[in-house]
């Protein structure tokens, strides 16, 4: 008798721990365990201040403590390495991917990859050139045209200002990377420009890459050849300080009354500091700050609804007549 009562004893004690596990794992699965929303972000380099300001913007913003998982991947200016991100990217299973394009075509096989995948894709910055605009979400960037526009319109206005709007003026023209939506549309709006202004002249076309050290060699090399300029249209404000540094050993004026002017986009704080010292004579904003737009589309996007296909971020300029140091202090970036 006292083994079954035993027995059933150890029955009954077992039966209450099942219940009991049970119990407990009925309750765990009711607490909602927090998601962190996997995010891949291919960036095109670290090349010019904008773009480490941009990095700087879009990781804060896609933080752990905002709820992301950022997988960040810096292409250092080669496409196929965006390629490879993007292609990574997707057999990580993340749940948005974010592309800062380095090119504005090549992406559609990839893109549709993507798009078998279920995956989302949000364009920043510059744009891109597909068949078919469904492969991306959203887009949120700068309209570089306009940007160009505005410099054009402000150099219109300087000249007439001083009464030299029918003199010869031979432009240097420094571009950024080739193909990219920022170099394509700033240079057409100069090119609009000249096209309409019968006595404005580009002496050349230089390809600064958007990199320093790359519009140094440059145009030390073309002032070498002794050419003549007046105005320097530098389609960053890092490839715009190379410049600077070609004109200061050529011994050639510049900014200021008189000397070339100095036309800069971007606006960084060490470009605006040059506007205010009078070095550069006028900077084109482009806000590189889309961490918060970007975090906003992807949390619409999570949640199910539909953001805006495309998104242009307000902007303003600077010149060296109207800046001070108060605006450069209330700078982000």
């Amino acid at each position: 008798m006292r083994t079954i009562k035993s027995a059933v004893t150890g029955l009954m004690i077992l039966a209450l721990s099942v219940l009991f596990l049970s119990a407990c794992g009925q309750r765990k699965t009711t607490i909602p365990e927090e998601r962190l929303i996997r995010v891949g972000f291919s960036q095109v380099g670290s090349e010019s201040d904008w773009r480490m300001a941009n990095t700087a913007s879009m990781t804060a913003a896609l933080s752990e403590a905002n709820g992301f998982e950022l997988i960040f991947d810096n292409a250092k200016q080669r496409q196929e390495n965006q390629l490879l991100a993007i292609r990574n990217f997707i057999q990580q299973d993340v749940d948005f991917i974010v592309l800062a394009p380095i090119a504005e075509s090549g992406w559609d096989d990839v893109l549709q990859e993507a798009a078998a995948a279920g995956i989302p894709v949000i364009i920043v910055d510059r744009q891109i050139d597909v068949e078919d605009k469904n492969l991306y979400t959203s887009w949120v960037g700068s309209d570089f045209l306009q940007e160009g526009r505005t410099a054009v319109h402000w150099l219109e206005e300087c000249l007439r200002e001083q009464g030299r709007e029918d003199e010869p003026l031979r432009i240097l023209h420094i571009q950024g990377t080739d193909g990219a939506t920022a170099q394509i549309m700033r240079s057409r709006a100069l090119d609009e420009a000249v096209e309409v202004h019968p006595s404005w002249e580009i002496v050349a076309k230089l390809p600064g890459e958007y990199t320093e050290a790359k519009s140094y060699e440059l145009v030390r090399d073309f002032l070498q050849r002794g050419e003549q300029i007046d105005v320097v249209y530098s389609e960053n404000d890092n490839m715009s300080f190379g410049a600077i540094r070609a004109l200061e050993e050529a011994g050639i004026p510049y900014g200021g009354e008189g000397g070339v002017m100095i036309l800069s986009f971007d606006a960084v704080r060490d470009a605006l500091r040059f506007c205010l010292e009078g070095k550069i004579n006028l900077c084109v904003e482009c806000n590189p700050l889309h961490g918060p737009r970007v975090a906003s589309l992807i949390r619409q996007l999570d949640a199910g609804e539909q953001p805006a296909k495309e998104t242009y971020v307000d902007e303003t300029f600077f010149s060296s007549n109207t800046i001070t140091e108060e605006m450069i202090e209330a700078r982000d970036y």
